[in-house]
């Protein structure tokens, strides 16, 4: 993997700034401004209390070299004030930094996350970004990576800066000019220990930034095999009990093993560039504290400086040095921090993706529309992949209210596809599809999902809030042979562990009973269950659900028994063609029905 170019370096960089930036001019902007200006008023007052520490030196220093006790007892009275200053001030700063980066990181996160949940794109991602593989790792861990070394790298930066002209300035006033003979001509340097400063700085950051500019890409490399390792572990434990039955666990252990072989070698790159980052920082290390004793030193020796001076040039002479080399020493927490900014900006651009590109070029979409007659409507529908194949051509049918529709074909005819299209989670085609409008729809689908929580947040999922008698509850889990969970109603638990596969889908139907929604599609919502189950939940849509229009997708026999209508989806090379035929009803089925019509007269 090579570094990225300069000119997508750079697009990579301002793209993340257009999303980040609006922590200062959103509804936050009061907040990120009132934090800003707090921690630039810190900076500034721990740079003062680092220039009165300078002094003080110097006069420590005098004092010492004239062996004045008085003025060495003076000087230390005043050393409690600036140790006291000097930690309230740091203390201050790191109180307030941390801050800001809580909150904006806060505002990054909740903007990213609510985007990547809002309109199913954390659905859909799935099908355009398949080398999205993680990205809830990126929203957690890299929009963290992104923010917070960010404001410690521009309060350095400013502090550096800061500094640098502050303490060049003491070096020039202090040190003076540097004056030695060249043959019969004198020499003069002005102001020679800022300028030696300054050009031994730009030496060191250009040796580090040559030494250590293919780490960002190998750190990145880093990043991307560490998330593929974590989701294939995620896999694994979110599969362990059919990977179990299967005795799946070698081969799972050799998957394992591959994908941790290729962070090694992705670490590997990394610490071998370190390494070479590390030479750099080392020489510098070793002769940062020499140099500025070795210029100073021919003026002490001449008594054109006295100590404190010598102490005060030495330590201004660090101060602008490590104000000046401060992209040195920050050269590898700065490529880890570009490697973040990359992925979360990737993730970002994956997501606006669906919005702007996730329809195939020079197709219009599948259109989503409100029907006036109660009827759902699909208008010369036609769905694809989101390659482009396609997987429906030329749907058109009529759904009437209260009718109920089994949908079936053989494997890969799009049965499943065309339920996500009335999801609306299906983007990619073309055609309409009108729902009618102002009427609850339930989708029930074969796995059936278990927030974490308590039983009845669970029955009442999506609506957990909504006030529901427990007679009702008791009711539907009684109806649904799930009699012996009603005492569990308040219970938290991972229910999606403890419920079985048929458990889940019988928790689905009471769901449908204390919701009663107008619409209900399912698909395979019967399949874990035998077939005395099935027959006893699917007569709910004859009885208690009589009223809703259902679309059913399934495959098992028995089906036909409970709906008015089935659709074939019949393969064929240019996408799977629809037809239709009404189902006539079983004597079963009439037998029902004049029971529920003498019940309903009685």
């Amino acid at each position: 993997m090579t570094a990225l170019p300069d000119a997508a370096a750079r697009s990579r960089m301002r793209a993340f700034f257009r999303l980040a930036l609006g922590f200062w001019s959103g509804p936050t902007r009061l907040r990120a401004w009132v934090l800003t200006l707090t921690v630039l008023g810190f900076v500034a007052a721990q740079i003062a209390t680092a220039v009165g520490v300078n002094t003080w030196n110097r006069l420590f220093f005098d004092a010492l070299e004239r062996r004045d006790t008085a003025a060495v007892w003076s000087v230390i009275g005043w050393l409690p004030l600036l140790v006291v200053v000097s930690s309230l001030t740091l203390c201050s700063l790191v109180i307030s930094r941390m801050l800001l980066q809580t909150r904006w990181r806060e505002y990054l996160t909740r903007r990213i996350a609510g985007w990547w949940i809002a309109d199913q794109r954390y659905y859909r991602l799935q099908f355009t970004a398949r080398e999205q593989v993680a990205p809830e790792y990126r929203i957690a861990d890299d929009a963290r990576l992104a923010i917070e070394p960010l404001v410690e790298f521009a309060i350095g930066l400013i502090s550096a800066v800061v500094t640098a002209a502050t303490f060049a300035a003491i070096l020039w006033h202090v040190a003076g000019s540097a004056r030695f003979m060249v043959g019969q001509t004198e020499v003069v340097i002005p102001s020679y220990m800022a300028i030696a400063a300054i050009l031994y700085a730009v030496i060191a950051s250009l040796a580090a930034w040559f030494a250590g500019r293919p780490l960002v890409a190998k750190i990145s490399a880093k990043n991307e095999t560490e998330a593929r390792f974590r989701a294939e572990m995620t896999r694994l434990r979110e599969n362990a009990e059919s990977i179990a039955l299967i005795r799946g666990d070698a081969d799972e252990r050799s998957s394992v093993g591959e994908s941790y072989g290729r962070v090694v070698v992705a670490w590997l790159g990394v610490i071998r560039q370190q390494g070479v980052i590390a030479l750099v920082l080392n020489t510098n290390g070793a002769l940062f504290p020499i140099v500025p004793l070795l210029l100073i030193a021919p003026k002490y020796l001449s008594g054109d400086v006295t100590l404190g001076a010598v102490m005060q040039v030495v330590a201004a002479f660090s101060a602008v040095q490590s104000a000046l080399i401060w992209f040195v020493d920050n050269f590898v927490r700065l490529a880890e921090w570009f490697a973040s900014v990359s992925r979360v900006d990737e993730l970002s651009e994956a997501l606006e993706g669906l919005d702007v590109g996730a329809i195939m070029e020079g197709d219009s979409g599948v259109r989503l529309g409100e029907s006036a007659d109660g009827a759902i409507h699909l208008d010369n529908l036609s769905i694809a992949h989101s390659n482009g194949r396609a997987v429906i051509t030329d749907a058109s049918v009529v759904i009437g209210l209260g009718e109920k529709v089994l949908i079936v074909g053989e494997s890969g005819t799009g049965k499943s596809t065309l339920i996500r299209a009335l999801a609306g989670l299906w983007p990619w085609g073309s055609g309409s599809i009108d729902l009618p409008a102002g009427k609850r729809i339930a989708f029930v689908p074969q796995k059936p999902y278990m927030p974490m929580g308590s039983f009845r947040t669970v029955l009442l999922y999506p609506e957990a809030e909504l006030p529901v008698a427990d007679e009702i509850v008791v009711a539907a889990l009684r109806r649904c042979g799930l009699s012996y969970l009603a005492k569990r109603l308040d219970d938290e638990d991972h229910w999606d562990r403890i419920l079985s596969g048929g458990e889940r889908q019988r928790v689905a139907f009471a769901r449908l009973l204390i919701q009663k929604p107008d619409i209900i599609i399912m698909d395979e919502a019967t399949s874990a269950l035998d077939e005395d189950s099935q027959t006893s939940l699917l007569s709910l849509l004859e009885d208690e659900l009589a009223h809703a229009t259902v679309i059913s997708v399934g495959h098992r026999p028995g089906l036909e028994e409970f709906h008015d209508r089935k659709i074939t989806l019949e393969k064929r090379l240019a996408g799977a063609h629809l037809t239709s035929r009404r189902l006539g009803k079983s004597l079963w089925r009439m037998f029902r029905s004049r029971s529920a019509a003498n019940d309903s007269a009685a």
